[in-house]
């Protein structure tokens, strides 16, 4: 039975009817209408932490998928598990993939530098300077780009870009 037959959750039902209402109305092929379905099941099982069912209908829903933006958003998507399960090599593949089929993606580009930047934290705190230093350039990097697309977000980014050295802006806002 799909997930979305299951929810017991009366804002997942109605989510669930509007989106299905959605679907028959609008003039997108029987294969995109799959792919939504799984995606959207991906999304419910992922709100409650049932993260391998995740995996497997955005496993599915890619399959189907074949909207750019879409299948961004789906590996956007499994790379925020990966990373919440400290998988970060994997969180970070799947984000790079995300970020090819949309660059301008700021939350994606965040997300890689949050993981760069933290393991450039991990290199320091074993004595590697220079491998910390590496990882801290990657996620400035990758924090000025999510910058310049939202430039109002991302203050401590900001903040950390300033105080250590690695910002040749002088004014984000």
């Amino acid at each position: 039975m799909p997930r979305s037959q299951r929810n017991d959750n009366f804002i997942d039902k109605t989510f669930t009817v509007m989106a299905d209402i959605i679907l028959k109305v609008l003039p997108i092929d029987a294969k995109a209408k799959e792919a939504f379905v799984y995606y959207r099941d991906g999304m419910s099982a992922q709100a409650e932490g049932e993260y391998a069912e995740a995996l497997e209908n955005y496993q599915e829903a890619l399959t189907l998928e074949e909207d750019p933006n879409d299948r961004s958003e789906i590996f956007y998507n499994m790379g925020l598990i990966h990373a919440s399960n400290g998988k970060l090599d994997e969180a970070l593949d799947y984000y790079h993939q995300s970020l090819e089929l949309n660059p301008r993606k700021p939350s994606v580009l965040n997300n890689i530098a949050v993981i760069y930047h933290h393991q450039g934290e991990k290199c320091r705190q074993d004595g590697d300077e220079d491998g910390a230093e590496g990882f801290y350039d990657k996620a400035a990097e990758y924090w000025k780009q999510a910058i310049r697309i939202s430039p109002n977000s991302y203050l401590e980014a900001q903040n950390w870009l300033k105080t250590s050295g690695r910002s040749e802006m002088d004014v984000f806002f």
